[in-house]
């Protein structure tokens, strides 16, 4: 093509690379976090199932043990940007003694956290990590 002078063609195809590499960096940096985050949930999901069904699988237990200490864990989800309001959830934990020596840390409902009390005595019932009851003696 003839161009009058002082006009030179324009010659974009520079600048589409340079978009076409900006977009294939952006699609790959896409997909890894997509894959990243699901990997996550699928992992999550994974180790739950897991652990209920290992629960599941394990023999009931009742032991004579002894509360040797009690925690919560507080846990906290803001929502959005603002701090001062969001979402709690208190996590019960007891300490048992068994007969053996051998310490275990159970998960407990807040009903149960509350009624017991540290040296109590008694017969514990637990499925795998899953608390099932404390009976005193």
């Amino acid at each position: 093509m003839n161009f009058p002078a002082g006009f030179e063609e324009f010659d974009n195809s520079g600048y589409f690379d340079r978009f076409d590499t900006g977009m294939s960096i952006f699609m790959i940096l896409f997909i890894i976090m997509f894959v990243l985050i699901l990997g996550v949930f699928i992992f999550i999901f994974v180790r739950s199932i897991s652990k209920w069904n290992k629960n599941n699988n394990s023999p009931r237990l009742t032991v004579y043990a002894t509360v040797i200490s009690k925690r919560t864990d507080v846990r906290h989800r803001h929502h959005s940007s603002d701090t001062m309001h969001g979402r709690y959830w208190t996590y019960y934990y007891v300490a048992f003694q068994v007969e053996s020596g051998d310490r275990m840390e159970l998960e407990v409902d807040g009903n149960e956290y509350g009624i017991l009390i540290e040296g109590d005595r008694g017969y514990l019932s637990f499925q795998g990590t899953r608390f099932l009851g404390f009976q005193r003696v």
